[in-house]
């Protein structure tokens, strides 16, 4: 059995509401009506037919008078109420009809708007008309949602898009030390090779065995990071920062470079290891594409309840827009992929860091060439909750190419 529509059954309830109020208006007017008392009074002043006064009335004649003309008004109150009520009904029927279809139409036009979507089409949207009621304060609401479901769908695709850009990459860093391996072996073994051809090709072997863990563990160490953090002390960047000046001093004043610091105690709560690793790929990449004859400055202060961390180094020129693509993992120069003698992944983890610690990360290309980058982390302990809210920060970045 077909059900009714909103309309047929919005119809239905007033023209019920109708009935039922033209139904008990009657009932109480019969009620009242029959209750009444009806008083004929005789005409005092005037006279017979033969000009003598007429006879007074009994009390019987009274009363007699007074049912006829109850009964005859109630006989007659019935039918006529019955025909009227049904005429209001009818009328009451056909202006409901009318009333549903305007009140419904916003709500159709929703539905229409709504069978229009779809995942490749999410522009259209609710008209939204005045005056502001109820269905207008809907068709926000849709509107609203529609704007959210379309910006969601945007990141899906974007970091869809990301994540085969990351996973082809990856690929192809792998892929390349396996195509050397390959060659290297095919090479060697097409004949009779002497024993200073197997020390070569061994010697290819392992550098591409190197390379290929080099990149698997920053891989691993750009997940963990992603992950959120496991464990959480209190550390000083500064003093993490001389030890991974130390360690780089010689690195340094090969490539002629003038290192200066201004380390200032900046305590901060978080995971030591990769607060190590987020310096030392900071201070490395300042040094490695550096220029003879350059600097490298590092310093770290407190501010406003935060761990600010800064590095600035001279180097080749780079863009505003190159300088923001360098966070992306295997991006080198103009923020694509170029073989250097990077890996691509230091300063994707150095951001992925910086966000399980719920810190943020500038990085701006200075005038003279090179980079200033400027890292500001919470000194305050990081919570569960916390750690839980930046979770979905943190699956944005693991979807970066």
């Amino acid at each position: 059995m077909a059900r009714l529509t909103a309309r047929a059954r919005l119809t239905l309830l007033q023209t019920a509401l109708v009935l039922t109020a033209g139904a008990a208006l009657t009932g109480l007017t019969y009620l009242l009506m029959r209750r009444g008392t009806f008083v004929t009074r005789p005409n005092q002043n005037g006279a017979g037919p033969s000009g003598t006064p007429p006879p007074m009335p009994t009390a019987e004649d009274l009363q007699v008078l007074a049912d006829r003309v109850q009964t005859d008004t109630l006989s007659a109150l019935l039918p006529q109420a019955a025909l009227a009520l049904i005429v209001v009904t009818a009328l009451a029927a056909v202006l409901g009809w009318l009333v549903a279809d305007r009140v419904l139409r916003p709500i159709r036009v929703i539905s229409s708007t709504a069978r229009q979507l779809s995942a490749e089409n999410l522009t259209e949207r609710v008209p939204i008309n005045t005056p502001a009621d109820e269905l207008s304060a809907l068709a926000g609401t849709v509107n609203d949602m529609l704007d959210r479901i379309q910006r969601g769908v945007a990141e899906r695709d974007r970091i869809l898009d990301s994540q085969r850009l990351f996973t082809a990459n990856a690929a192809h860093e792998l892929r390349t030390p396996l195509t050397t391996t390959r060659t290297a072996i095919d090479v060697t073994l097409d004949g009779n090779p002497s024993r200073a051809e197997l020390l070569t090709m061994v010697g290819d072997v392992r550098d591409a065995v190197e390379h290929m863990q080099c990149v698997l563990n920053g891989l691993l160490l750009l997940a963990r990071s992603q992950a959120g953090l496991t464990a959480r002390e209190q550390v000083d960047l500064a003093a993490i920062a001389a030890a991974a000046l130390y360690t780089v001093q010689a690195r340094a004043t090969a490539a002629d470079l003038t290192v200066r610091s201004e380390l200032h105690p900046t305590p901060v709560t978080g995971e030591p290891i990769l607060l190590e690793r987020m310096i030392g790929n900071l201070v490395d990449n300042a040094i490695r594409y550096n220029r003879p004859g350059g600097h490298l400055a590092v310093a770290t202060c407190p501010a406003d309840g935060r761990a600010v961390l800064r590095i600035s180094n001279t180097g080749r020129h780079i863009s505003p827009g190159e300088a923001e693509k360098l966070l992306e993992p295997f991006a080198h120069g103009q923020g694509t992929r170029i073989r250097t003698e990077g890996l691509g992944l230091g300063l994707s983890i150095v951001r992925a860091v910086t966000l399980a610690h719920q810190g943020r990360i500038t990085v701006d290309a200075r005038t003279g060439g090179g980079l200033d980058i400027t890292i500001d982390l919470p000194q305050n302990p990081v919570t569960k909750d916390a750690r839980s809210q930046d979770t979905d920060s943190l699956q944005e970045t693991a979807a970066l190419p």
